[in-house]
């Protein structure tokens, strides 16, 4: 990790809504972003922000989400979503994420992210396939 990597750090993305971040379920004149895709889209803007302060061979997971989805944003609409670092503990750290589609806010979330060393979670992983009989 950088010393670049503290609470206070943020950053700003525009997502597209379009088809494929949308519900289908309730037929096309509902076809609004999807809970599972504002959650994909939360752990993106978190990773990548986070990237910028990590050195190589570093990378994270996602290890919890707390997420109020309050708006509904139809299909075609785009949605302004920010995140900031608000607390590092070590490898842990904690985003504070909301998203607004111009004409009202849509969601706000608290995600944690835990930052691991690429090789030793390929070595961990390797070692658990064996033990399952997947390798």
């Amino acid at each position: 990790m950088k010393s670049s990597l503290q609470a206070g750090v943020s950053t700003t993305a525009a997502v597209a809504i379009d088809r494929e971040r949308t519900i289908d379920f309730m037929g096309e004149k509902v076809r609004v972003y999807s809970t599972p895709m504002v959650l994909f889209d939360v752990e993106v803007i978190c990773r990548d922000l986070l990237l910028q302060h990590l050195d190589a061979g570093e990378n994270s997971v996602g290890t919890r989400v707390e997420l109020d989805h309050t708006g509904a944003t139809l299909m075609g609409m785009k949605v302004t979503m920010q995140a900031r670092i608000v607390e590092v503990n070590g490898r842990a750290v904690t985003f504070e994420v909301s998203g607004n589609d111009g004409i009202e806010d849509i969601f706000k979330c608290r995600h944690q992210r835990f930052i691991v060393d690429v090789a030793k979670t390929e070595q961990r992983l390797a070692a658990k396939a064996q033990k399952a009989g997947l390798a």
